[in-house]
C-alpha cells in the first residue's frame, strides 16, 4: 500500500508500528454550530480509510476529538444565554447524527477537550520544563525557535514564515511565531493551572490528547488541507519537544471542497448543512469519493444532481439484481468461481492500495455493476449473479454507500410469483391488482 505522506511531501509504503494494527487519528469539530459540506469531507474519507483497513483484517483504534472549549463557543453561549456545556453538547449530538447520516461509522473514541484538561496541562508543564515553552504574565507561548525543522510539514522555511506571518503585535513574545499553550483568562469556562487561571491553547489539545489516548506516536494523523499549518506544524513542534517524535508516521490531508467555486464559511453563510442535504445524502458521499482526495473540489446543486442519477441507478441494479437471487431456488446457484468478477475486486483493491483512490475504485464498481446489468438481460446465471452481488456488497461496505437491501420475505416471493403467473396467462386485470399491491411493498 502505498500513502502520500505531507510530511515527505511525496507517496512511501505504508508499513504499520504494530503489524495488523492500525492508529489513527483525525481532527475534528469546535462544536458551535451544525457542520457544513466541507466539514464533511475528512468525515468521510477518513471513514472510507478506515473500512478499508479493517476489510483487509487490520484491528484499526480510531479517534476523532472534540474542540469544547473555544472563543466561538464562548459567543454563542453569550448570544443564546445558555451555559457552554449545554451549547457544546446539543452541537455534538447534532453532529453525531450528521456523521450516521453521511454513512460514516460511529464507534470510535471521541475525547473532548473538557474531559482531558488535567492531561494537557501535564503536557504544557513538560514543555515548560525542557525549555520549550515560556511563561509571562499567565500566558504560555511555545519556543518557535528551538525547532530546528519548524515548517516541514507544510514545506516552509522559519525565516520566510517569521517574514511573512500576520500576528498582531505582543510585545510578550520572543518571537511573533511562538504560539499559546495556555492563555490566561477569566472568560468562559477556565481551570486553575500552575501558569493562572485559564484555559489550553488549540494547538495543544489535539496533541495531548493523542499522546492520552495512543501512549505515543501513531500510524495516521488525519485532517483537512487548512490545517497543515499552523494546527498540524505546531501539532509537530510540542511532540518533538515533548518526546521527540512527529505525532505520526504519515499525515494525510484532503483538499477543500469549495461551494459554487467559493470558500465556504460559516461566518459569511455561504454555507450548505449537511442535516440539509436530506435524502441526498449518499449521492453526496458517492460524490466526494469520485474525486481523490488530495485534490480540491467543487460543491453545486448541478453536480449533486448527477450523482443522484448514478445513485439512483446504482440502487436499482441493486435492488433487481437482488430480487432476481431471492426468487431463484438455492438450489440452481452453481459455486464455481468466475475471474472476471474477481478481476474486478482486484481492479477495486488495487486503487485503494495507491493512495485510497476512490475515483478508480469507483470505476471498479461501476464496471462491475454494468457486468450484473448485462447477465440480468441474459439467461440467468444464478452463480455468477451471486457473486457479482458479493463483489458488489464488498465495495460499497468499504465505500460507505449505504443501500436499502430487503431480501424478499417468503409471502413476497409467493406474491411476484404469483403476479408473474398471471401475466403469462394474460390475465391482466388480476395482474394489475397484484402489482399495485407489490408497487404499496416497494417490491417493484
Amino acid at each position: 500500500m502505498k500513502i502520500f505522506n505531507t510530511y515527505s511531501n511525496q507517496p512511501e509504503t505504508f508499513i504499520p508500528k504494530v503489524p495488523n494494527q492500525v492508529s489513527i487519528y483525525v481532527c475534528g469539530p469546535t462544536v458551535y454550530n451544525y457542520i457544513h459540506i466541507g466539514n464533511a469531507r475528512p468525515i468521510v474519507f477518513f471513514d472510507t480509510v478506515r473500512r478499508y483497513f479493517e476489510a483487509k483484517g487490520y484491528a484499526v483504534k480510531f479517534a476523532s476529538n472534540f474542540t469544547d472549549v473555544d472563543d466561538k463557543i464562548i459567543q454563542k453561549a453569550k448570544e443564546t444565554n445558555l451555559p457552554e456545556e449545554e451549547i457544546s453538547s446539543f452541537y455534538i449530538d447534532a453532529f453525531m447524527k450528521d456523521v450516521e447520516r453521511l454513512g460514516s461509522k460511529t464507534d470510535y473514541i471521541k475525547p473532548k477537550v473538557t474531559d482531558s484538561m488535567a492531561k494537557i496541562i501535564e503536557y504544557i508543564e513538560e514543555i515548560v520544563k525542557k525549555g520549550y515553552a515560556y511563561v509571562i504574565n499567565g500566558d504560555v507561548y511555545f519556543r518557535v525557535s528551538k525547532i530546528k525543522e519548524y515548517g516541514k510539514l507544510s514545506n516552509q522555511k522559519l525565516d520566510d514564515l517569521i517574514n511573512g506571518v500576520r500576528v498582531e503585535p505582543n510585545p510578550d513574545k520572543e518571537n511573533p511565531l511562538d504560539f499559546t499553550l495556555w492563555k490566561k483568562t477569566d472568560s468562559g469556562l477556565n481551570w486553575a493551572s500552575p501558569f493562572s487561571q485559564g484555559r489550553p491553547g488549540w494547538h495543544t489539545e489535539c496533541v495531548a490528547m493523542i499522546d492520552d489516548i495512543f501512549g505515543g506516536e501513531i500510524d495516521i494523523h488525519g485532517g483537512g488541507s487548512d490545517l497543515i499549518f499552523p494546527h498540524h506544524e505546531n501539532e509537530i513542534a510540542q511532540a518533538e519537544a515533548c518526546h521527540n517524535h512527529h505525532i505520526a508516521h504519515y499525515w494525510m490531508h484532503n483538499g477543500r471542497l469549495n461551494l459554487e467555486g467559493e470558500k465556504m464559511s460559516k461566518s459569511v453563510g455561504n454555507v450548505v448543512l449537511v442535516k440539509d442535504l436530506s435524502d441526498r445524502i449518499m449521492a453526496f458521499r458517492m460524490l466526494l469519493l469520485s474525486t481523490h482526495y488530495r485534490s480540491p473540489l467543487n460543491y453545486s446543486d448541478e453536480n449533486l444532481s448527477m450523482y443522484q442519477s448514478e445513485w439512483a441507478k446504482l440502487d436499482n441494479s441493486i435492488r433487481t439484481l437482488t430480487r432476481k437471487i431471492d426468487l431463484s431456488p438455492k438450489e440452481s446457484i452453481e459455486t464455481i468461481a468466475y475471474p472476471e468478477i474477481s478481476a474486478y475486486v482486484n481492479e477495486f483493491d488495487e486503487a485503494m492500495e495507491q493512495d485510497f483512490n476512490t475515483p478508480n475504485a469507483i470505476t471498479a464498481l461501476q464496471g462491475l455493476l454494468k457486468t450484473a446489468n448485462v447477465e440480468l438481460r441474459k439467461k440467468h446465471n444464478l452463480g455468477l449473479l451471486k457473486q457479482i452481488l458479493t463483489a458488489l456488497e464488498y465495495m460499497l461496505d468499504i465505500l460507505g454507500l449505504k443501500l436499502k437491501i430487503l431480501h424478499l420475505s417468503e409471502a413476497d416471493k409467493h406474491l411476484i410469483h404469483e403476479w408473474e403467473t398471471l401475466r403469462k396467462n394474460k390475465e391482466f386485470d388480476k395482474a394489475d391488482h397484484i402489482r399495485q399491491e407489490l408497487q404499496k411493498r416497494n417490491l417493484l
